[in-house]
């Protein structure tokens, strides 16, 4: 049983928790690229539609899981299937986390660097050509080294003092500041001339753009924005008390998920298309446009590092996250020192993270299947890790795990209709793999 000590103290701490990891650069940094990148406003509603059906029953379900087993990943699925085959979805869980965390913490250093120059106003300038601002610093070797072990020792330094006094604290301030901030980003975006092209592109369905491809990555992305696939939300919901709602919880983290994405494309799309700019321009997107949109607004410099503080808070609460995951996975034995863990965890995926690092410049011609090492590694952790995650969890969930403490976990804390469980139940033990597995069979061109 866990102790008081390694639980949220609180439900609104466990749910912006929850959040934050969820968030982070899915919804804010990858959303709006990939959507630029897959045709706009029909990649959203497949996004919407694939995070509501399969996103979310799966995050009810690792929920479910660690609650019930009220272990880490790795040590959930032995308790509740033991000496069976289905432990290897938590190590499963915890080499995507890692692999993750190898390229997030790279895309964390880029947040990082900017953050820093933004606060001695480095960043706006008269006549600044952002897209090489961008360039020039992804390119550097030394920046994005140094910003990719800087970015994974706050992460270590945190984790170390654990879920109450590392995670929840900040969670609670940090996250309802950085929705205020994109609200006000947002109402500058619409005003721009031009700025309906962007909307129309955003929230506009283009059928025609979409192919297989652009289908598995809609998928791949509502289960990255949602952090599942991974058991990063079965180690969050071991430390949660039984008077909390888990469908409830899972609602509210996939809702506030849906509108930060909603945001992050009204934010994004009016001001790529009010300055001509090029909405599949890829991973530095989100550090090309905001500049531009910044500069546009009174205190520009000032709104635009505030905001860059605020997105480098949300991307290190999912990174948590990912760490702990890593960390709660060898700590599970009480003589095992979590701040030793923690170290030893942020070096190895500091060391596995520099060749992603050096992507866009010692190793840019390095490629793998055509992919840069950074790429090839996104695609990997978002188109095949989190999918096969996610199909193992539903078949966990509909065919091995113990029915009676299902539903307990599913009705703790609420009084939702035995109706609600059964569509959701219907839904994890059928509905789920069979997408899961129709999407990445036609990706491949099988179907």
């Amino acid at each position: 049983m866990q102790t008081k000590k390694d639980q949220w103290s609180t439900k609104l701490g466990f749910i912006l928790s929850s959040a934050g990891a969820a968030i982070g650069l899915g919804a804010i940094w990858k959303f709006p690229y990939m959507t630029g990148m897959n045709g706009g406003g029909a990649f959203f509603l497949l996004f919407i539609a694939f995070t509501i059906i399969i996103g979310l029953p799966i995050l009810i379900a690792e929920f479910i899981i660690g609650r019930g087993a009220e272990k880490e990943a790795v040590s959930a699925y032995k308790k509740l299937a033991p000496k069976s085959l289905w432990s290897i979805i938590g190590k499963w869980g915890v080499a995507g986390a890692f692999l993750l965390m190898s390229f997030y913490s790279v895309v964390g250093g880029w947040v990082l660097t900017y953050s820093g120059l933004s606060i001695p106003g480095m960043i706006i300038r008269d006549g600044a050509n952002y897209p090489e601002l961008f360039a020039s610093i992804t390119g550097n070797p030394m920046i994005t080294i140094l910003a990719h072990g800087l970015f994974i020792l706050i992460n270590v330094i945190v984790i170390s003092y654990g879920i109450k006094d590392g995670i929840e604290k900040s969670s609670k301030i940090l996250m309802p500041l950085l929705f205020v901030f994109f609200i006000i980003l947002v109402i500058r975006a619409v005003t721009f001339e031009g700025a309906m092209e962007g909307i129309q592109f955003f929230l506009q369905p283009d059928f025609s753009k979409l192919n297989a491809e652009n289908v598995l990555y809609a998928l791949g992305q509502s289960f990255f924005s949602l952090a599942v696939g991974i058991s990063v939300m079965v180690t969050y919901s071991s430390y949660l008390k039984k008077d909390v709602s888990l469908p409830m919880s899972a609602g509210s983290v996939s809702i506030m998920n849906i509108f930060v994405s909603l945001l992050a494309g009204l934010a994004i799309f009016p001001v790529v298309f009010a300055f001509g700019l090029e909405p599949a321009e890829g991973p530095g997107l989100l550090f090309i446009v905001l500049p531009e949109a910044f500069a546009q607004m009174p205190f520009g410099e000032i709104f635009l590092s505030l905001f860059l503080l605020l997105f480098l808070f949300a991307v290190l609460t999912s990174s948590f996250s990912m760490l702990e995951i890593i960390t709660s996975a060898f700590t599970e034995k009480k003589e095992r020192s979590r701040k030793k863990v923690a170290a030893i965890a942020g070096v190895v995926v500091f060391i596995a993270g520099i060749p992603a690092a050096l992507s866009s410049s010692n190793l840019a011609d390095f490629k793998i299947f055509g992919l840069t090492i950074f790429d090839a590694t996104d695609f990997l952790v978002s188109n095949i890790m989190l999918p096969g995650g996610c199909l193992l969890i539903a078949l966990f969930i509909g065919f091995k795990m113990d029915k009676t403490l299902i539903r307990q976990e599913f009705f703790y804390g609420n009084r939702l209709s035995p109706g609600i469980y059964q569509v959701w139940f219907q839904l994890m033990r059928w509905i789920v793999p069979i997408t899961i597995i129709i999407v990445f069979l036609g990706s491949l061109g099988i179907l």
